[in-house]
């Protein structure tokens, strides 16, 4: 929980950002995140009400901050979403809760966040189609069953074949990724994909998870990524939507170290690339 606000602190000492720059989210209404979770689910969480074995999925002990936390983050993602629409380029300092499926929460994830903003920002007429770009190390799953036979929201993940979730779901899009890939190997393969998925959906919206965990120094990962590669990485994708025309939200997505320092300079990448489009594009 830690990085969260170390990474903005990081950000304003590195003057990536200026204090102006940064929007305070507040939780969502209730109905919101029950237009893509369902009722029970959501309501049980907030209470206090899910079963041990629910909580277990989730992994992470239940409190009324972290229902608080977990609602402000949701509200984070919707808000970076409606600020890439009028800016063109947005980043959460939090977000990609992607393994929350509809009726239960899993790794970590509570809310689907990603998920959430795209049905608020479909449900307020402010886009039609959402493409969501998921370069976390672990498959989007969740996110996947949630819009499963929905075309008005595209899921694209490339991942880590043999890690966490086992049972993968199906995106529109699935790349599955060989243990120990490295940079070059890694952004070749989505220099495939992603120009062409532009092109072909036009979306009103990207929503870009910058999973940080595909680092080759991350515990959970099995991707071999470097400093320069995630950064080239988030570079590449956030150049590359607003060299289109098309507006993309960002999230930070996993990320897993015991040396923190670390830890937050690899989220900062996201930022610090982002930084860079924004001003090269003068958005």
């Amino acid at each position: 929980m830690a990085k969260f606000s170390l990474l903005c602190e990081q950000l304003l000492a590195e003057k990536v950002i200026g204090p102006s720059q940064i929007y305070q989210p507040g939780p969502p209404p209730p109905d919101w995140i029950e237009w893509v979770h369902t009722a029970a689910y959501a309501q049980a969480y907030r209470q206090g009400t899910l079963s041990e074995k629910a909580l277990r999925r989730i992994g992470l002990p239940w409190s009324p901050a972290l229902v608080q936390r977990t609602c402000i983050a949701v509200g984070g993602t919707i808000l970076t979403a409606k600020l890439a629409l009028q800016w063109g380029l947005a980043c959460n300092t939090a977000g990609g809760t992607h393994h929350a499926f509809a009726d239960y929460g899993s790794g970590f994830c509570i809310f689907n966040d990603l998920a959430i903003a795209a049905r608020v920002l479909q449900k307020q007429g402010l886009v039609r189609q959402v493409l969501i770009v998921d370069l976390d190390v672990h498959q989007g799953d969740g996110t996947a069953q949630i819009f499963h036979n929905d075309p008005s929201v595209f899921t694209f993940s490339m991942h880590c074949e043999v890690n966490f979730p086992g049972r993968k779901q199906q995106s529109d899009l699935d790349i599955p990724l060989a243990e120990g890939l490295e940079d070059d190997a890694y952004l070749s393969c989505l220099k495939a994909h992603l120009p062409d998925l532009l092109s072909q959906l036009r979306p009103d919206l990207v929503l870009f998870d910058a999973g940080a965990d595909t680092h080759k120094g991350d515990r959970l990962g099995k991707l071999a990524l470097s400093d320069q590669g995630l950064y080239q990485r988030e570079y590449y994708v956030l150049s590359t939507c607003v060299a289109a025309g098309y507006p993309v939200a960002s999230v930070i997505g996993g990320g897993y170290a015991e040396d923190m320092a670390a830890l937050v300079n690899r989220h900062a990448m996201l930022h610090r690339a982002a930084a860079s489009v924004y001003l090269q594009y003068r958005l």
